[in-house]
């Protein structure tokens, strides 16, 4: 779903062959038979776009955490099973890392009915951690925070890591395409400071348009991140004191060159901000786990939560360059990052 789950199978596999190894990225989706993972994808897309009031109904009754018995994962889930078992057997892995909630369903169901013969690890890539993501069956769960491990080990007997997130080095580091994304800023609103707002793989935000006429309005140039959402670009494109991008290769040289990123779904362009040393404002959330996930990061001071218009504006006040606002925001999201998530899988 989304392009978060992609980017973090594409690092860890990037990660395993600099070391030699090989890797196997494999959708979970497309493992389902008949369409179905197609279908839950256009159905989820188009729920997160255009009726989020529908997500959330559906995140309350399956996914959020609670002591009412509510339904689970694996029926959906199996049925990839013998696809995934005969994948299995073919490349004969030493470990099967799971980046999806579905994904660790069906692990760890088929490691607790002894099918699945090689260790499963769960990836957790959420700051809110759901009841779709926990299954017994699985080995090993790694996660961002303690928080999030502390919930795990409440859930689950199973050994647990806070490995913090997975991001490509190049968001850790010197980014030469800064460079030009400033002088580009710079030529079209000079002395405005660029705030990047996300909207996702999917382009899902809500009002972006009259955020970013917000924020034009306090003297700052919105830099619109419309994904692959080509209506939602077109859209943008047409106020004039946005900028508006569709989908971007040069993320980190994007992150580095801008002053705040307003965020609305905690997923992982949040992740690389903070690596990059971009302070986060959480504005207009996703329902669900977007909304949990920002509350989550709030908790830990990896982001201000900003309700409504005057307090993104605040938020962004306080986050001025050589501000200690600023400086401890950055020096939280870099301490997030405490090890390498395939280290931790040596041992299984």
């Amino acid at each position: 779903m989304g392009a978060g789950h992609d980017t973090v199978a594409a690092e860890l596999a990037r990660r395993a062959e600099a070391r030699g190894e090989r890797a196997e990225v494999v959708d979970v989706l497309r493992l389902l038979p008949y369409g179905l993972g197609t279908g839950l994808r256009r159905g989820y897309q188009a729920s997160v776009r255009h009726l989020p009031w529908v997500y959330a109904g559906i995140y309350g009754a399956f996914l959020r955490e609670g002591r009412v018995p509510r339904p689970g994962g694996v029926p959906l889930a199996r049925l990839a099973g013998d696809r995934l078992t005969d994948l299995v057997d073919r490349l004969r892995p030493d470990v099967v890392v799971s980046v999806f909630h579905l994904a660790a369903q069906l692990t760890g169901h088929l490691r607790a009915r002894g099918v699945l013969r090689v260790p499963s690890a769960v990836f957790l890539l959420d700051f809110a951690v759901h009841r779709q993501w926990l299954h017994p069956g699985n080995d090993r769960y790694l996660c961002l925070t303690d928080t999030a491990a502390a919930q795990v080990r409440r859930a689950l007997d199973a050994p647990v890591v806070t490995t913090g997130p997975v991001v490509a080095p190049a968001f850790r580091g010197p980014a030469p395409g800064a460079a030009r994304w400033r002088e580009r800023f710079a030529a079209l609103a000079p002395g405005r400071p660029p705030v990047l707002l996300s909207a996702g793989a999917w382009g899902a935000a809500s009002r972006p348009a009259a955020t970013a006429r917000l924020l034009a309005g306090a003297g700052r140039l919105p830099v619109v991140l419309c994904g692959r959402n080509e209506r939602l670009y077109a859209q943008l494109s047409r106020e004039p004191a946005a900028l508006a991008l569709g989908w971007v290769d040069d993320m980190p040289g994007l992150l580095a060159a801008g002053h705040a990123l307003v965020d609305n779904a905690a997923g992982q362009t949040a992740v690389q901000a903070l690596a990059a040393g971009l302070p986060v404002v959480a504005h207009r959330p996703l329902p669900g786990h977007g909304a949990e996930g920002v509350r989550r990061m709030a908790d830990l001071g990896l982001c201000a939560l900003a309700p409504d218009g005057p307090a993104l504006l605040k938020a962004l006040d306080g986050l001025g360059e050589g501000t200690p606002e600023r400086a401890a925001r950055v020096a939280r999201g870099h301490a997030l990052f405490r090890g390498d998530a395939l280290e931790s899988l040596r041992d299984l």
